[in-house]
């Protein structure tokens, strides 16, 4: 993981559910690529046609909610999407998240709009929209996170450290 991230945002509003990210109908497989072909594609039809690799999502309150399928932030991951912006997620939604290394940080999202070219500073926690001259702050990830977020996610940080390292 990169600690300057930058895309071209996709926004959602509150209470994204899983599956409105992946329907169930699709979650049979293990050909993770088929999965992007239908990310967002109830509440956003065409999606992953226009997504590009880099590019954000940015969302309201609660994103994530509903089951707790790893589906959902593998959809995301192989759309290419770099991170997710959201004010709040469903606590299983953030975890699952990190563990297959997608970047997700809380913020406050109302400046962000469709299409607007978003650069997330990890190692400075903010967020800028150069267009609008504005920068949002990001709470910080912890250490461990950000760890496991550089390797991948939790299963190549395993590989390296065997197990969690805890910071010092």
């Amino acid at each position: 993981m990169e600690n300057i991230l930058a895309g071209r945002a996709h926004t959602f509003g509150d209470n994204i559910n899983t599956d409105y990210i992946i329907a169930g109908k699709y979650t049979k497989t293990l050909d993770f690529t088929s999965l992007a072909e239908h990310v967002f594609e109830d509440i956003a039809p065409g999606f992953s046609k226009r997504v590009r690799p880099g590019d954000i999502v940015a969302a309201g309150r609660n994103f994530g909610c509903g089951s707790s399928r790893e589906q959902a932030p593998i959809a995301i991951k192989y759309a290419g999407i770099s991170a997710i912006l959201a004010k709040s997620y469903s606590r299983i939604f953030f975890r699952n998240a990190i563990n297959q290394g997608i970047p997700c940080f809380l913020c406050d999202t109302d400046g962000i709009t469709q299409d607007d070219t978003v650069t997330v500073n990890i190692g400075q926690n903010f967020v800028e929209l150069a267009e609008k001259r504005k920068r949002i702050p990001l709470e910080p990830l912890s250490p461990v996170m950000l760890d496991i977020l550089r390797e991948g996610g939790l299963v190549e940080y395993l590989k390296k450290n065997g197990k969690y390292i805890l910071p010092r």
